[in-house]
């Protein structure tokens, strides 16, 4: 059966399998996505989501979130609105920003889900390790666009695949959530499809400027 890109819906090809999971290609937008057959159910994803250890007090994983956390602070004053799209059960992002007097709410879908929040408009929206998660990626990235105001910005945090990468060998594919991954000829169609200003990828920080 043709696998349609749940990002375009331009037909994909096959990619590669690994631990018993098989993943195609998009030759329109270039993403790689699991087969949508094996796409977990919401509560085992769920089941799978309580299992990370995300503790907001942990250093270390406050160091890992800060390219977004130094970035709203350099960038975005107290008085803006922001959206911590995907926050999961250990918000840490929003946590530090509250710390320091921003002004911004959570969402997601099983452990802050709040789908008024999506009716709003915001001067930013971030989505730490979210992104990779999408199973249907074109209604949350319209979720996410319809929400953020004019000049506006979404900053993400993902791991881009490029060829040079061993799929098999790849660590990021292994989590059983990550169900799609972006390169930048993926980002390049978004900024284009979505008709954002600029894109910026600084490593695996990503900013799409509305």
């Amino acid at each position: 059966m043709t696998q349609k890109c749940r990002l375009c819906q331009h037909p994909m090809d096959f990619f590669d399998s690994a631990r018993n999971r098989d993943y195609y290609r998009c030759p329109q937008c270039d993403s790689i996505q699991l087969d949508h057959e094996q796409l977990l159910n919401p509560m085992d994803e769920k089941k799978r989501y309580d299992t990370h250890n995300n503790d907001i007090m942990d250093k270390g994983y406050q160091s890992f979130v800060s390219p977004i956390t130094n970035y709203i602070l350099n960038h975005f004053d107290k008085d803006d609105q922001g959206l911590d799209f995907g926050a999961g059960p250990g918000p840490v992002i929003s946590k530090l920003l509250m710390d320091q007097s921003y002004s911004i709410s959570q969402y997601d879908p099983f452990f802050h889900p709040d789908n008024e929040l999506l009716n709003k408009s915001y001067d930013y929206i971030i989505a730490c390790e979210v992104i990779e998660h999408f199973n249907h990626p074109k209604s949350s990235f319209n979720a996410i666009k319809k929400s953020t105001k004019t000049n506006g910005q979404w900053i993400f945090m993902t791991y881009l695949y490029d060829d040079s990468i061993d799929f098999q060998k790849w660590h990021y594919k292994n989590d059983e959530t990550h169900v799609i991954f972006y390169s930048k000829k993926t980002l390049e169609y978004i900024k284009n499809i979505y008709q954002f200003k600029s894109l910026i990828i600084n490593n695996r920080l990503i900013i799409f400027s509305n």
